[in-house]
């Protein structure tokens, strides 16, 4: 059995402590007024241009007091209005899509890993029965941090103002004819249902896999392990479907002008490749701490080559989308690549290395899979790398070129980062780390090439 230790225990319980703060300070600075909106942009303007007299003079007309702002039209001045109102909700959505991007990328690693397992059940692989309870530690957290995720994403319209999806919004949809045709199915009493039948479907094959898991070890039969098999099959097909919805609602309906049609294959590649590194980096540590010693460095090497294949699949899908709109060049397509490149460059540019070129030039040697260092070292750096991908499919629509990964964003990670861990480990505890009662049992330990 695993025993969660005192160090990794306080260690989550530090995290959750300081991202919470941090959380909450992210939310604190967040608000701020219009004047005060009126004189930030009216100093970056005057930055940009490099004068300090017209920063001055800027600055005294934002207040009215200007001899010459007295003659300003009517029209210009409607129009400053405006952008400092739009800039000051950018400003207070920041600490909500900080939030909302950390709560997504660490529940996509549960369910990444949840269909990972119903996979390997469906397929009957030999050679990954070993590893199983582990997967379920990391699936425990996915109820939990569903639900997390669902609850800012309808508190951000409810007792946020409209923070994440601006099609929550009576008086954005009252002038926007395309959201007024997408109402039917982007409105907030469906978005919370869908939500509900997502979590409640991935959490029920989650219980009785687990529940079947455990009662195949003491089993005299394999009618558990025969119960499992069928759930999940079926269970594959709900998630094919889910899973694309979960990512038209949570995801791609933050820009609801905006869309896709491989973009729930995009986003489940996304997930897919951060759980399997999610569980690369727990064997290792797992090993690390003399538990899973039925583990050989032949598991570790298939769990990379996973790493390394669903890398190479998710910059296929990332080319596909972005090679097939630029081509097209549709105006209503092309503006969230358009948006990108103009306001997030690095980020947008860089995850492309980070989750491409990087476990390109790290794992294709198959050595070098079953050196755990450097798994280790390429595990970190795709993990960034993806949640930089989410980062760049959410702030974008919330905040525009207001982004910045500060202490809102490092906070939230912490917070989600300390509960996820003890979620996890403590699931841990609950079972034997070898599924012994598994009829594949035997194959996976002898596994080797």
């Amino acid at each position: 059995m695993y025993t969660f230790s005192n160090k990794l225990k306080t260690f989550s319980f530090i995290l959750i402590i300081l991202g919470v703060l941090g959380v909450g300070y992210g939310f604190m600075t967040s608000h701020k007024s219009l004047e005060e909106v009126k004189i930030m942009l009216a100093e970056e303007a005057s930055a940009h241009h490099g004068d300090t007299e017209e920063a001055s003079h800027a600055v005294v007309e934002s207040h009215g007091t200007s001899e010459e702002g007295n003659h300003a039209s009517p029209a210009d001045a409607h129009h400053d209005d405006e952008h400092a109102e739009h800039v000051m909700h950018q400003i207070s959505n920041r600490p909500w899509s900080a939030l909302y991007v950390a709560a997504f990328f660490f529940m996509m690693i549960a369910l990444g890993i949840l269909a990972f397992y119903a996979i390997q059940f469906a397929s009957q692989a030999g050679w990954s029965p070993v590893l199983f309870r582990v997967m379920e530690g990391i699936t425990a957290y996915l109820l939990p941090g569903a639900l997390i995720v669902l609850g800012i994403a309808l508190a951000s319209g409810t007792i946020g103002h409209y923070n994440l999806f601006v099609w929550m919004d009576p008086e954005v949809v009252a002038h926007d004819k395309l959201i007024q045709g997408k109402s039917g199915f982007l409105n907030i009493g469906w978005f919370a249902v869908r939500g509900i039948i997502f979590i409640a479907g991935w959490s029920l094959y989650r219980h009785f896999a687990r529940k079947f898991s455990i009662a195949q070890d003491s089993a005299d039969d394999i009618s558990n392990f025969k119960k499992t098999f069928r759930i999940s099959a079926a269970f594959l097909v709900f998630f094919i479907y889910t899973e694309s919805m979960m990512s038209w609602d949570w995801i791609m309906s933050v820009d609801p002008h905006w869309f896709s049609t491989l973009f729930g294959w995009y986003v489940f590649a996304s997930m897919f490749v951060s759980g399997i590194t999610v569980l690369a980096l727990m064997i290792i540590y797992l090993k690390s701490r003399n538990y899973l010693e039925f583990v050989n460095e032949n598991h570790l090497h298939d769990v990379a080559k996973f790493m390394f294949a669903f890398s190479i699949f998710w910059t296929y899908l990332w080319f596909s989308q972005f090679m097939l709109i630029w081509y097209s060049n549709i105006p209503e397509e092309v503006t969230y690549f358009v948006t990108r490149f103009e306001d997030y460059q690095l980020p947008f540019l860089g995850m492309v290395v980070m989750n491409f070129v990087f476990p390109i030039l790290m794992l294709m040697n198959a050595d070098y899979k079953r050196i755990p260092w450097f798994v280790v070292m390429a595990g970190l750096v795709i993990l960034a790398g993806h949640y930089i991908d989410i980062f760049v499919m959410i702030m974008p629509a919330t905040v525009g070129d207001r982004w910045f990964i500060g202490i809102p964003e490092i906070s939230s990670i912490l917070l989600f980062a300390g509960l996820f861990i003890f979620i996890v480990f403590t699931a841990l505890t609950k079972a034997p780390l070898l599924p012994k009662g598994n009829p594949l049992i035997k194959e996976s330990k002898d596994f080797h090439y």
